[in-house]
């Protein structure tokens, strides 16, 4: 009776539950867990850095024959958002490659873990991985296409609306890419799911970004109207896959 006491009441009893840890404490694991594959591989952030040289160089070689820098000025905001957002596609096909070829989806999926916090926790690693991307190719297309231009002196607002609209395009992309990762032409699906979503979100930072690298005075209300809508359209869609994405994963 004594020995059977003492088992009955040690702290390995068949009733006792581990506590489930926290929605911070899930999110901190798979973020470190994305943060220290991608560090080991630098399979995202290598095939991004030199798909973005080779965007610049296409670039390049398309504008040299137009010897008035003012001209580049003029459309620059939409050749570095199209340098962008091909280069967050790339990246975010690559996003989950390393859970769907390991197994470690399912794995994660079997686990106690909020599907939200799973999202949240992709989005984040996705956001720091497009960020330290721009932090490399943004400067080089200023050094190339625009160091001769005269900027002006609102030049510097445009990091505005490429943190607004980055933020966007990790939190849809990290939806949209989770839709496409079981599909055969899961590349090709992605660019036809993530253009027309994101095209309120483009349009925006491509207005704001062009009116910050222009600097017409007078028309510094519409970069602010551009990253109003910028930021509502983050606000909206990010909501939206928060509370859809349980259902995309478990799909």
């Amino acid at each position: 009776m004594t020995v059977r006491k003492s088992m009955g009441e040690g702290p390995f009893t068949q009733g006792a539950r581990v506590p489930r840890p926290s929605a911070f404490a899930q999110y901190r694991a798979l973020l470190a867990k994305d943060v220290r594959q991608e560090l080991r591989t630098r399979e995202m952030l290598t095939s991004m850095a030199v798909y973005s040289l080779l965007v610049l160089t296409v670039y390049g070689a398309a504008l040299a024959q137009v010897g008035d820098k003012l001209q580049i000025v003029s459309f620059a905001g939409g050749l570095l958002w199209a340098l962008i957002v091909f280069t967050s596609l790339l990246g975010l096909n690559r996003s989950f490659s390393h859970e769907t070829e390991s197994g470690c989806l399912e794995g994660i999926l079997l686990a106690p873990v909020d599907r939200a916090v799973v999202f949240l926790a992709k989005a984040t690693s996705n956001l720091l991985f497009l960020l330290a991307v721009e932090l490399v190719t943004v400067p080089l297309f200023f050094v190339f296409f625009l160091s001769g231009a005269a900027l002006p002196p609102t030049a510097p607002f445009m990091v505005l609306p490429l943190l607004v609209g980055t933020v966007g395009v990790a939190g849809v992309g990290t939806l949209l890419s989770t839709m496409a990762i079981d599909t055969r032409g899961k590349d090709v699906l992605l660019a036809i799911l993530f253009i027309p979503v994101a095209f309120p979100l483009l349009y925006a930072c491509v207005s704001a970004t062009g009116v910050a690298l222009a600097g017409v005075e007078g028309t510094f209300a519409t970069f602010w109207r551009s990253l109003a809508l910028a930021g509502a359209y983050d606000v909206v869609m990010i909501a939206a896959a928060w509370g859809l994405y349980e259902f995309v994963l478990d799909s």
